[in-house]
């Protein structure tokens, strides 16, 4: 059964996760993963949500999602965009 990582990141100065973008955007696939959303604009339908750069992926299971999330290659990214901003993650069971 398919899951989703959800993400809605903040950062000050954006550029200076240009490396993370292009690094995961190779990352999330090879741990069997794609990207549904990345960034683009939003609108809130109900309550005070005020999203800031949404990214939504698909994995093909749990399994799949936590391997791309504890790789060594993903540890190091997180930590990069970790310093340079702030993020909400989830990760959700698809129906």
């Amino acid at each position: 059964m398919p899951v989703y990582v959800i993400a809605d990141g903040r950062a000050p100065d954006p550029s200076k996760l240009d490396e993370y973008r292009r690094r995961n955007a190779e990352l999330v696939p090879a741990h069997g993963g794609r990207f549904l959303v990345r960034g683009g604009e939003s609108e809130v339908l109900e309550g005070d949500w005020q999203p800031s750069r949404l990214v939504v992926m698909e994995f093909p299971d749990r399994e799949a999602a936590r391997a791309w999330y504890d790789s060594p290659e993903y540890v190091e990214l997180r930590a990069q965009r970790q310093a340079n901003g702030e993020t909400d993650m989830v990760l959700v069971q698809g129906a």
